[in-house]
């Protein structure tokens, strides 16, 4: 039996560092139990891992292309790098397509200071974006009784989309088209005051880690959105299965 479960660890490196990982653990949660930091935008615990941020790609030794961190599960002997020039670019590249693809004025959006965009452009030294803005003019719907959805904020990283089917089983978010064309809808592309499965539990709301979603009623600067509730419910819903 000791042989077998030590056969499960993997022994590899991190940033130089040695360190021994299960063999279900992906490298971000290897990251994040040895206080590495590695940023993502997506990723949430509770939900499923989709990889749609890019921001946790990695470098690993012997590979030419950068990999995701929350999707790729670490093997023996590994060499991963967490924070080269190359990543520090990219990472910025990607920070900077997100704010010129959408409105991201923080002045007068109500999550400004609690917003996760936001606070990763400021631990990541972004301080202007070089790219001109697309400037384009998404719906904002706002027929819902209690929330507003803002598609000029959002930056599509599905929160709400898996929170919505995989915790409420609700399944009244879904990401309609392709591209820049790309955008959150509400079941058949309805209003979403208009909807017949949402249930109003307000769990796309406090996932959300913009302004995209959100109360209505809320001043700038008030839109502090809480997810630790996730992995309570997430373990529920297993152990009902």
């Amino acid at each position: 039996m000791a042989t077998a479960v030590r056969s499960r660890i993997r022994t590899l490196k991190i940033d130089g560092r040695d360190v021994s990982a299960r063999e279900d653990e992906t490298i971000l949660e290897l990251a994040e139990e040895n206080g590495i930091f590695i940023p993502t935008l997506c990723r949430i615990e509770g939900l499923s891992l989709v990889g749609a941020c890019r921001l946790c790609l990695v470098e690993v030794a012997g590979m030419n292309k950068l990999v995701p961190a929350c999707l790729t599960y670490a093997t023996e002997g590994m060499e991963v790098f967490t924070d080269s020039e190359r990543l520090r670019n990219y990472r910025r590249m990607i920070l900077e397509l997100l704010f010129s693809e959408g409105n991201h004025i923080c002045a007068i959006c109500v999550s400004n200071g609690k917003c996760e965009l936001q606070a990763l452009a400021q631990r990541l030294g972004m301080d202007h974006v070089r790219f001109a803005n697309l400037q384009q003019e998404r719906l904002v719907d706002m027929t819902h009784e209690r929330f507003v959805v803002d598609r000029n904020r959002c930056i599509l990283c599905a929160r709400c989309v898996r929170v919505c089917d995989e915790i409420e089983w609700a399944h009244t978010w879904d990401i309609k088209g392709r591209g820049v064309d790309a955008r959150v809808i509400t079941d058949l592309d309805t209003p979403w005051g208009e909807s017949d499965t949402c249930t109003s539990c307000g769990k796309c709301v406090r996932v959300c880690p913009v302004g995209a979603i959100v109360e209505k009623g809320r001043a700038v600067g008030e839109m502090a959105k809480r997810h630790d509730f996730l992995p309570h419910l997430a373990k529920m819903r297993e152990a009902k299965k």
